[in-house]
């Protein structure tokens, strides 16, 4: 069971986060959405009900970080009760051919975003003594292939930055998670496409389904305050 109050997801406009937002709803959590999408974000709170809220914003952008935190709070009249870091993008390229425009954005999203999320609202948490943050990570992080050397490097470094935060953390009556899933059918699929002739995309059949991590995160905010699920790796059967 689910004993927290307030919640907040980041890229809950579709996919994994949609489905975050929606299970934590169904345990009677209050969802702040964040996304960069406000229309989607607005049509989501409405089917969640139980005082969902859009509130939208850009991870990658201080100013809109710093901006939507202060919307959340006020809203929440405090930081979240946990904090679901799951926005990110994947983008397929050679190193020898890739812009340097993708991999920076690659990056931002996916490990400069989180760290300025965290950042927003982590000292409000340490005042109080609880709260728990949870990363939504990647098999990627520690496995690699050709064509991955953005999202790979991304999600190697914020698997580092969950396990520097998990020891900065300890003993402070905040928890904090790393859920590790393999590939996952949502629309992120869409569009991606490989330059090697041996390399295609998995099989969608083949993926584990956005509810599937969904579980996942209820379960880890589900057990008891003094327990902390350091790291959960999901894969399909």
């Amino acid at each position: 069971m689910v004993s927290a109050r307030t919640a907040l997801v980041t890229g809950a406009s579709r996919g994994i986060g949609a489905a975050i937002a929606r299970a934590l709803a169904s345990e009677g959590v209050r969802v702040a959405l964040v996304a960069r999408n406000a229309e989607a974000l607005g049509t989501l709170a409405l089917e969640l009900g139980r005082g969902a809220f859009a509130a939208p914003g850009d991870v990658t952008s201080e100013i809109a970080v710093r901006d939507m935190a202060q919307l959340v709070e006020t809203t929440l009249g405090g930081a979240p009760d946990i904090v679901v870091n799951n926005a990110g993008i994947f983008e397929v390229s050679r190193l020898d051919t890739m812009p340097r425009s993708m991999f920076t954005e690659v990056v931002n999203t996916n490990l400069v975003g989180p760290f300025l999320v965290l950042r927003a609202f982590i000292e409000q948490m340490r005042d109080r003594n609880t709260g728990h943050f949870i990363t939504i990570g990647s098999i990627a992080d520690r496995a690699i292939f050709p064509e991955n050397g953005a999202y790979a490097p991304a999600k190697y470094a914020l698997r580092a930055m969950h396990e520097v935060l998990r020891a900065e953390l300890r003993g402070s009556g905040i928890r904090a998670t790393l859920i590790a899933p393999g590939s996952v059918d949502t629309s992120m699929w869409n569009d991606v496409t490989f330059a090697g002739d041996a390399r295609t995309a998995p099989s969608r059949e083949a993926m584990l389904k956005p509810e599937n991590i969904a579980a996942a995160v209820i379960y880890a905010v589900s057990q008891p305050e003094s327990v902390n699920v350091d790291e959960l790796r999901l894969s399909h059967s």
